[in-house]
């Protein structure tokens, strides 16, 4: 078993160097590598993602797996944001000028959230992974449809958002 491990942008693989050279002798097309994962990291796209390539040399079979950045990154990436609050909820100061982080996720993007990390949140239940993602934005000080995130997990548990949640 022949393990490649890289760093690669979502869904823009390309054959580098570093990637050719360890798989070439395996015979293993690499096209079809490098197809596959980005096939597999396509909803990381502009984000850079740790992916480990699992090759059996005798059969050029090949298994990939792909890391993901933390739900903080994620919550980044769909505010569109560089930096998250500071003091989440809280208005301060900054060079002397009254600063307040106002961001919104709309709730389909916290489901997707939800969704892209999926796997490392140990449920089986996407309802609990899109409170975990909520719970999350509490600490970014990220609102939910312009609401604080604690308010949209309580109307979760009340079942308002069901629909949503699928």
């Amino acid at each position: 078993m022949i393990i490649v491990k890289a760093l690669i942008e979502g869904g823009k693989a390309t054959p580098t160097p570093t990637i050719a050279q360890q798989i070439a002798p395996t015979k293993v097309d690499i096209g079809k590598v490098v197809a596959a994962i980005n096939e597999k990291t396509k909803d990381f796209a502009g984000m850079q993602v740790p992916v480990t390539i699992k090759i059996d040399p005798a059969t050029k079979e090949f298994e990939i797996s792909v890391g993901s950045p933390s739900v903080a990154a994620l919550i980044k990436k769909e505010l569109k944001v560089k930096i998250l609050a500071k003091a989440p909820f809280k208005v301060y100061e900054k060079d002397g000028v009254t600063e307040e982080f106002k961001e919104s996720l709309k709730f389909d993007q916290v489901v997707k959230i939800a969704k892209m990390k999926f796997d490392d949140l140990k449920t089986e239940d996407l309802k609990k992974a899109v409170k975990q993602v909520a719970a999350s934005c509490v600490s970014s000080g990220c609102y939910i449809e312009d609401k604080k995130p604690k308010e949209i997990i309580k109307e979760i548990n009340e079942g308002k958002w069901d629909e949503k949640i699928k």
